[in-house]
Order: C-alpha cells, then sequence, then structure tokens
C-alpha cells in the first residue's frame, strides 16, 4: 500500500505497513555537486507529477569506517552525491500536531552521517504518536573545509536546511512544526550541541537531546584554516575553494585518507590544533558567522535558554574504541601518564585518583576511562551545568546508560553507541554484534519510553538537573534516579578545560 503527499517541492508517494507511513529519501536541498559544490545548501529543485520515496537516498560521499574490526553502525546505502536528504515515519496522515523527532546521525563528522541505518528506523516512534524524522549531511572536507573565504560549517548549515524543511512541509505528515525535538549521537549529538548556539537555528526546535556529545569540541579559526591548507597540499592544488571544487570528488576524498592517517601517526597539536586530541579534524569552525562563539560560552550566556534540553553519556564510552581491535591491551603506563598532561590534569593526582575509582584496573582500562570521561562523560556534564544555569525553568534533565554489553567477554561495557537501538526500540536490528543475542527489552521500552515523553511534554519522567542535587537517571536493566553521579570524576577535573 502506498500514500501520496504533498511538500513544497511536489507530491511524493510513501509505503505503509502495520500502521506506520515510511517516506524514504526526500530532498530536503539540491545536490551538492557541480555548481552547488562545497557551497551553502540550496533548495531542491521541484519536481512534476509524483516522486517515489521508497529508498532511502545515498549517504554523503566519505571512506570506510576507521573500525574494521566490528560493524559498528550497518549501512543500508552507497555513497554519492545525491546525499541531501530525509526521511519520515509517522502514523499521523489524516490527523495533526503530533510532536516531531528529527535524528542527526553522527560518526566523526568525517564519515557515516546518514538516516539509513537499520538502527535509526523510526517506525517505533511514530507508532507511539511521534513523527520521526532521520537526516544525511555532508562530512569531511565536503562538510567542514574551512579556509577564511566566509564559508563555513557546510555541514551545520545543511542540518538547519533540513530543520528549515521539517518547518515548513511536516505539517502535511501529521507533524507540529512547532513542537520539534532535535536529537543525535556522537558527532550527531556535538551538532545539537552546536545547533543550540547556532543563531540560524533558532527557533527552528523547541527540545534538544544530546547523547554522547557536548560543547567543547570545535576547531578554531587558526586551526580549521590549517587544516584545510594541509588537505590542498594532499591534493596538490592552491589552498581555494575554488581549486579544490575543481578537483575530482575521489581526489579530495583519497586526501582526507591520508591526512588522517598522518594525524594519526602524529597528533602533533602545531600541526591540527585542537584535533591533535579528539581526532576530529573537520569539526565545525568557530568562524564568527555561521558559529559566532564557542557552543558552551553562548549557552552559559543563555543562547539556548528556551530549550528544554535531555542530555547524557554512557559509562564506559570509549571501550567502544579500544575494546575490539585489542588497543587497550597495549597502552603503557608511559602512554597513560601522556594523555593525562595532554588533557591537562595534574598526571600524578588525577591517576591516582582515577586508581581510587577504578581498583586493579590496568593502564588500558584507566586510558579507556580517562578518555571516555575527557571526549563525552565531561562535556555532556557541563553542556547541563550551564544550560540549567541558564535556563529560565527546570527544563534540563540528564541521563547516563549503564548496561554493560556481554559482548567481547564482558569487556566492551557501556561503550559508545550502545544506547542508540534502545533508544530506537530496534533491538534486533543488525545489533547482535554490539548487542548479544538477548539485550534487555524492558530496558528499550524505558528509553524509547522516556525519550517519547520528553518530545510529548518537555519531560522524560524523573527530577531535573540543577546545580545541587545533580538528579541523573541511570539507565540499566534496572533503572534507578542516582544523585550526582560523577562527583568524584567532577572533583578530579575541576578547573581542567
Amino acid at each position: 500500500m502506498t500514500q501520496i503527499v504533498a511538500t513544497q517541492s511536489g507530491q511524493v508517494r510513501g509505503a505503509h505497513q502495520d500502521g506506520v507511513f515510511s517516506f524514504k529519501g526526500l530532498p530536503f536541498a539540491a545536490p551538492p555537486a557541480g555548481a552547488n559544490r562545497l557551497q551553502q545548501p540550496r533548495p531542491p529543485e521541484p519536481w512534476e507529477g509524483v516522486r517515489d520515496a521508497l529508498e532511502f537516498g545515498p549517504k554523503p560521499p566519505q571512506q570506510d569506517l576507521p573500525f574494521d574490526d566490528i560493524a559498528l553502525l550497518p549501512d543500508l546505502v552507497a555513497a554519492g552525491e545525491d546525499c541531501l536528504s530525509l526521511n519520515i515515519w509517522t502514523g499521523a496522515l489524516g490527523a495533526a500536531n503530533q510532536p516531531v523527532m528529527v535524528w542527526i546521525p553522527g560518526g566523526l563528522f568525517e564519515f557515516h552521517a546518514t538516516g539509513a541505518c537499520p538502527w535509526y528506523d523510526g517506525a517505533a516512534f511514530a507508532r507511539d504518536g511521534v513523527v520521526c524524522v532521520t537526516i544525511n549531511y555532508r562530512v569531511g572536507a565536503e562538510g567542514f573545509l574551512y579556509l577564511g573565504d566566509g564559508l563555513a560549517n557546510l555541514g551545520l548549515l545543511d542540518q538547519i536546511a533540513a530543520l528549515t524543511w521539517v518547518r515548513d512541509n511536516i505539517a502535511a505528515f501529521g507533524g507540529d512544526p512547532d513542537a520539534v525535538t532535535v536529537f543525535g549521537e556522537s558527532a550527531g549529538g556535538l551538532s545539537v550541541s552546536t545547533l543550540l548556539a547556532t543563531p540560524a537555528a533558532n527557533g527552528l526546535f523547541k527540545r534538544a537531546i544530546v547523547q554522547s556529545g557536548g560543547a567543547h569540541h570545535v576547531n578554531s579559526d587558526a586551526s580549521a584554516r590549517q587544516i584545510g591548507e594541509r588537505l590542498a597540499a594532499r591534493m596538490g592544488v592552491e589552498p581555494t575553494r575554488a581549486a579544490i571544487a575543481a578537483a575530482p570528488l575521489n581526489t579530495l576524498i583519497d586526501a582526507q585518507g591520508e591526512l588522517r592517517d598522518e594525524l594519526e601517526r602524529n597528533p602533533d597539536p602545531q600541526l591540527w590544533g585542537q584535533a591533535a586530541l579528539n581526532f576530529i579534524p573537520w569539526q565545525p569552525t568557530v568562524d564568527g558567522d555561521v558559529l559566532p562563539a564557542p557552543p558552551l560560552e553562548a549557552i552559559r550566556a543563555g543562547a539556548s535558554a528556551e530549550v528544554d534540553l535531555l542530555i547524557g553519556s554512557n559509562t564506559q564510552e570509549s571501550r567502544l574504541f579500544h575494546v575490539p581491535g585489542g588497543f587497550i591491551d597495549q597502552v603503557s603506563e608511559e602512554f597513560l601518564a601522556g594523555m593525562a598532561a595532554a588533557y591537562g590534569l595534574p598526571v600524578e593526582t588525577a591517576l591516582n585518583a582515577y586508581r581510587a575509582l577504578y581498583p586493579g584496573a590496568d593502564a588500558g582500562d584507566l586510558f579507556a576511562a580517562l578518555q571516555g570521561d575527557w571526549l563525552f562523560r565531561i562535556p555532556s556534564l557541563r553542556l547541563a551545568e550551564a544550560h540549567a544555569a541558564a535556563a529560565p525553568s527546570p527544563s534540563t534533565f540528564m541521563y547516563e546508560f549503564a548496561w554493560p554489553s556481554p559482548q567481547f567477554g564482558g569487556r566492551l561495557g557501556a561503550g559508545h553507541a550502545l544506547e542508540i537501538p534502545f533508544v530506537f526500540d530496534t533491538l534486533g536490528r543488525q545489533t547482535e554484534a554490539l548487542h548479544g543475542s538477548n539485550p534487555p527489552q524492558s530496558l528499550a521500552d524505558a528509553m524509547h519510553g522516556a525519550w517519547v515523553a520528553f518530545a510529548k511534554t518537555g519531560d522524560p519522567g524523573w527530577t531535573p538537573f540543577d546545580l545541587r542535587q545533580r538528579a541523573t537517571m541511570r539507565f540499566n536493566a534496572t533503572s534507578q534516579i542516582v544523585k550526582d553521579p560523577m562527583a568524584r570524576e567532577r572533583a578530579i577535573w575541576e578547573g581542567v578545560r
């Protein structure tokens, strides 16, 4: 069974199954190719007749994910230049004014960034009275090249273009454009945090959910420009937008891969700036225009005070990156101490504190904990603090995902990205590699239900976060509210960054 809906660009034909209508591969902007390459997103071209919306659009041009040991996020689509599309699941055709959730996928701002992953199937949200939208956006240099030429953060502008399309069209799919929640994980969570501080996104969403994100990780003008110039040198072209855009796309993608290899071999801050520590060379840039100030500063100043915020992280974030390939067993005490120093910690005091937190842990376990806190957990906490201090009402909520995966001999823990299929209620959709064969459906019921409740009411169902009690919902096989669960980590990182 199919269904036809009229958008501002033309009519689209979607599918219907089990009470849910789905529309896939809807263009929210023109293909960023030809004259549009490395330019701000342009409006989609209108079409005559009825356009089929039965297949996902291509993901953005990119190299393969740099995680060979596991299928981190299964793909359904190949890469292609006509990548600026979105997907909609709704049970509300013929109805009106259901809340809307717009998902921004992650991938280090360099990989994946497609709404086509089976983990992101929005049918369960539609089943539960929410119109779910998943989007694509440009990544790598195609999305975040900066040369100081007045163009910056194209991938972020893609996200804003998608949110603008939702504002202008979602009512035709039964959604309420005034009740949009934007949510994302990893680079998607960082995107949401950045959008909170981006003037052009103001008014496009009412609520925000940040999963394993934060508002710390951005490039400075100088660092981003240096990386852009290094890319041009690798490509053998002048460091201008016109020269880079004129080169074959595969030349750019290959040069990106070479830059990543160089970054991993020699993460010198003099060469890479902020990316030397977080290994995200193509993250958003504080350019003074699209992003006028570092996001955390803007949020502290009240930039997102009118937005309800749900934010959290996973207990053992970085173990996903280091357990499957065995790196966690190769970490030396010298490397551990060097990373603690690089993160700005007083080395001996901090490592003694971490050893007290994790009795019996070896250097690899301590490094995973240290990196997870620096990269995800402390930034998430500081964003919650900033928003709670600036928001005019109790609109900040915090969670921790603590369910330990049984995979890899139980060593994976509650690693990065493991919460996603619980949130979407998509366990069993190619999740076995990371979640095993019998993850708790009751936890999916709890997390998915909380995300739905937040989208509908601004309240996920537990005590708001404030700077006194720091109430946090700890999601596990048995979930409970805990007070200030990161008190000891917070003390270790006090005054750092």
